[in-house]
């Protein structure tokens, strides 16, 4: 006679992935594991705020965790064929084309992340659409404005400038709207909660796409130099900006529909324009420690610094994979919900930066010296650089992603002015440092500026909002904020 299937342990077809998991595991382990597949279900399957804003964050996560390995591979053959001094000129030049790339959006980037949400919850399909058209606008005309001067400085100031910095220069300028387009697009697809259509572009795509052309043309008898770094660099981001172009623009329309376009540029505008100077602060911040040391030391000593920040710099994916998820879930608690639900999501927010942060930290920091070897001998130089750069680091993640909830509340202007302020202190400590300590002072700088960032941010937050922004600190628990006034775009 044949044997009866237990119930308990039969996979229904309706069930969700982990119900059929638990069902169909020993009772034993079932047991054992009920809490965390219990947990893994609501993240997977949830609704709410915090389980859409956590499998966002684990897809944003995922793709960084791909994109860092990628990246450091590109960054290690890179430095290999190019030797030291080459390879400083492409590291410097191509810091410069994301950082001028990322200003020429002109906050639109970031606007979208911010209206899109608003108006599709009011249903404003037009005025989807117009923000979607005016921010890649404005994004390629700025940039394309921006390599035109870049040019026209060239051919004024080239005799002042080394030769070596020429060509790869040039190409850097053109290379520059495709990298503004693809931020823009970026966030758009962020604001629809599209994680892989972000990020996997710009992070898996392009660095994969640099590569893989790098290596051909060194191959097919190209100098193993910048310029044929920078052809490469150029070549791969159009390539995936106009495939990304493709993707986001097919996917809106099969959502939206073909329809009339209608704009609001007062309320974009007065979000965007301060954004574009948070977020222009905000790259050259995180960038001027390279621009000061590539002023005033070689190329050579800029590449050992680039290879020991960009290692160090995994730790940051964290950051940067919380970031992406939480801007849209702050957006739409802005718009739907209470204070006390953004005062505990922020929370959440800061705790899911830091701790993650601290324990990829000290993973890379024990594989520190293996993995600078790999770019070369002279570049074990640089580990006592990512000692001092990793306490920036975390004392960053401690309070999450603080500008983000500001920037989403209405608080642009006091981002503009905080970190007007904590750049100026990076340049100066830079510029006083270097010339003295070389490369540790950049180094020194460049945490001692995180530091105060994180000090400032948390205490604007909470003056602001109300909100405690710590990893460390109890959730609160009825923080006394007002829901967001749509028309004036502040609490």
């Amino acid at each position: 006679m044949p044997a009866i299937p237990d119930p308990s342990k039969q996979c229904v077809p309706d069930m969700t992935v982990i119900e059929k998991a638990e069902r169909c595991l020993p009772l034993g382990l079932r047991i054992r594991l009920k809490p965390v597949l219990g947990r893994l279900d609501r993240w997977l399957s949830g609704s709410s705020d915090a389980a859409l804003a956590q499998r966002m964050a684990l897809t944003a996560f995922l793709i960084r965790i791909a994109s860092a390995a990628i990246a450091f591979l590109a960054q290690i053959v890179q430095a290999r064929l190019l030797g030291e001094f080459e390879y400083g000129i492409f590291a410097f030049v191509w810091v410069l084309v994301v950082v001028f790339g990322n200003l020429s959006c002109l906050g639109f980037h970031t606007a979208v992340i911010r209206f899109l949400p608003i108006h599709t919850a009011h249903g404003e399909t037009d005025l989807v659409r117009g923000l979607n058209w005016t921010a890649r606008l404005f994004a390629l005309l700025a940039a394309s404005l921006l390599a035109a001067i870049g040019f026209l400085v060239l051919a004024l100031f080239g005799e002042m400038i080394a030769d070596y910095w020429m060509v790869p220069a040039f190409l850097g300028l053109i290379t520059l709207p495709m990298i503004a387009l693809g931020d823009v697009l970026d966030g758009t697809a962020r604001a629809n909660g599209w994680t892989m259509t972000a990020l996997g572009p710009t992070f898996i795509l392009r660095p994969l796409l640099i590569l893989a052309l790098m290596v051909l043309l060194v191959r097919t008898g190209s100098p193993h130099d910048a310029t044929t770094a920078m052809t490469a660099a150029l070549a791969a981001t159009y390539l995936t900006t106009i495939i990304q172009h493709l993707r986001v623009t097919l996917r809106l329309r099969r959502e939206l529909g073909r329809g009339r376009l209608r704009l609001d540029m007062r309320p974009w505008t007065r979000f965007a324009l301060p954004l574009f100077l948070v977020d222009g602060i905000g790259f050259l911040l995180t960038n001027s420690d390279v621009v000061v040391v590539g002023l005033y030391l070689p190329p050579d000593q800029v590449a050992i610094y680039y290879a020991a920040a960009k290692t160090i710099a995994l730790v940051q994916f964290v950051n940067f994979s919380v970031k992406a998820a939480a801007a849209p879930r702050m957006s739409a608690i802005l718009a739907t919900g209470t204070g006390q639900d953004l005062a505990l999501f922020a929370g959440q927010a800061a705790r899911w930066t830091f701790w993650p942060s601290l324990a990829v930290g000290l993973c890379v920091l024990a594989a520190g010296p293996l993995l600078l070897s790999l770019f070369g001998p002279a570049f074990a130089a640089g580990y006592p650089l990512m000692l001092v750069l990793f306490a920036g680091i975390l004392a960053k993640a401690s309070i999450g992603p603080g500008e983000v909830l500001l920037n989403m509340a209405g608080r642009q202007s006091l981002c503009v002015a905080l970190y007007a302020g904590i750049l100026s202190v990076n340049v100066a400590l830079n510029i006083l440092l270097i010339p003295r300590f070389g490369l540790t002072g950049a180094a020194g700088a460049t945490a001692i500026a995180m530091g105060v960032e994180a000090l400032l941010l948390h205490v604007a937050v909470r003056r602001t909002l109300g909100i405690v922004l710590f990893a460390f600190a109890r959730p609160a628990r009825f923080p006394s904020l007002t829901p967001l006034r749509k028309e004036e775009g502040s609490w």
